[in-house]
């Protein structure tokens, strides 16, 4: 009888975010790669439900069942999932009889973000592993005294490679964190010759979270980074387009990046499903990615996972630098940069020496980010 691995996380609340479905698709893909059974844990509340005007409803009628449902069908995981719906009292896809018995049985639960907080299931698991996707914001909370995310879990692990190191500001929070790179199943990415669009992204300009006071320092989001780089279109006389989640009150931000000749694209064009999203990656150039400036003022060694499937795809990264020269080898395939300056040349050396980039940067995916070597490295280190 083949092992289970329960992944629980957020994807019936991000309905039409391509890109945030596939840090879990990778995640189930990659442990059934590995012959794991695997089992989708998910949790919606009433007042999240909208259907596709946006109005509220009830989940039968909502976009949100209606995603995930497409998704969980499109990738062969309809008869391994679970969603929780107003505290648990309804559950979609198997019982709860059968989520308790499987939970039991499997060999980890992976809480994403600590997402699933129900106490029946957590205390059923064996083993609880927090994943920690979002490297500073929980931890600087929890010092603050804003929530306790952390409690009722028996491993930490977190993307944030560099978390525990010296030269890395993220608090601990007396936890042992376990570091991690996030998996690509490459049977999913394969790699595309052709480009149709040029340096792209998919990104938020601020995201779900404010900024954060800690320490007596002021820790910012990816606004704060990418007005230090807006020029840059102009000045290397490339073609830069991404699919930007921008609100209207950012009209001004809007307005400068388009002068600077940016081109924004609606991101449910390029990434309203895991289907666009990948074909919208898989027809570029090569990605340039401003992080969140939390990420880069902590040196965390965050790795956007967006960055991983543009490499699987053969598609060079110039990304910001997080500490990932430590880590990686930067120079062909995937590029780093602190400044305007280093910004250009990256794009430069791109540019004149793409097809070299190309291949160096499916080799990056293949050596780093394999699903099975992560994999196997993640259930070695919570063993």
């Amino acid at each position: 009888m083949k092992e289970t691995i329960i992944l629980a996380g957020s994807l019936a609340q991000k309905p039409g975010f391509g890109g945030h479905t596939w840090v879990f698709l990778q995640y189930l893909l990659g442990f059934k790669k590995l012959g794991f059974e695997v089992v989708f844990l998910d949790c919606l509340e009433p007042g999240m439900c909208l259907d596709t005007a946006g109005q509220p409803c009830t989940l039968e009628a909502s976009a949100n069942l209606d995603y995930f449902v497409r998704v969980m069908d499109g990738f062969n995981l309809d008869r391994s999932f679970a969603l929780l719906y107003d505290s648990g009292k309804r559950i979609f896809g198997m019982s709860r009889a059968d989520l308790l018995e499987r939970t039991a049985q499997a060999a980890l639960l992976i809480n994403v973000m600590g997402f699933i907080r129900d106490e029946e299931i957590l205390g059923r698991a064996r083993k609880r592993v927090f994943l920690d996707i979002d490297p500073g914001f929980g931890q600087m909370w929890q010092e603050s005294g804003l929530c306790n995310m952390f409690q009722g879990h028996d491993c930490y692990v977190s993307i944030g490679e560099n978390i525990g190191q010296t030269a890395c500001s993220i608090p601990t929070c007396d936890l042992q964190w376990i570091s991690s790179r996030q998996p690509v199943q490459l049977d999913y990415w394969t790699t595309n010759t052709t480009a149709h669009h040029g340096f792209t992204t998919v990104a938020s300009w601020r995201g779900p979270y404010n900024s954060i006071k800690f320490a007596g320092k002021t820790y910012g989001l990816r606004v704060h980074e990418f007005r230090k780089f807006v020029s840059l279109p102009q000045v290397t006389g490339q073609r830069f387009e991404i699919g930007l989640d921008i609100h209207a009150a950012d009209h001004g931000d809007r307005t400068l990046l388009e002068t600077n000749g940016w081109r924004l694209i609606e991101p449910q064009r390029v990434a309203g499903d895991p289907w666009s999203y990948r074909d919208f990656i898989r027809d570029s150039m090569a990605e340039f990615i401003v992080a969140k400036n939390i990420y880069v003022e902590t040196q965390s060694g965050w790795f956007s996972d967006r960055s991983i499937c543009y490499l699987a795809s053969g598609k060079p990264v110039l990304a910001h630098d997080t500490g990932l020269k430590s880590l990686y080898p930067a120079g062909k395939g995937l590029l780093t940069f602190s400044s305007l300056d280093e910004a250009i040349s990256g794009v430069k050396e791109i540019s004149q020496n793409y097809n070299a980039h190309s291949l160096a940067a499916r080799a990056i995916a293949e050596e780093y980010f394999e699903s099975s070597k992560v994999l196997r490295a993640l259930l070695a280190k919570v063993a």
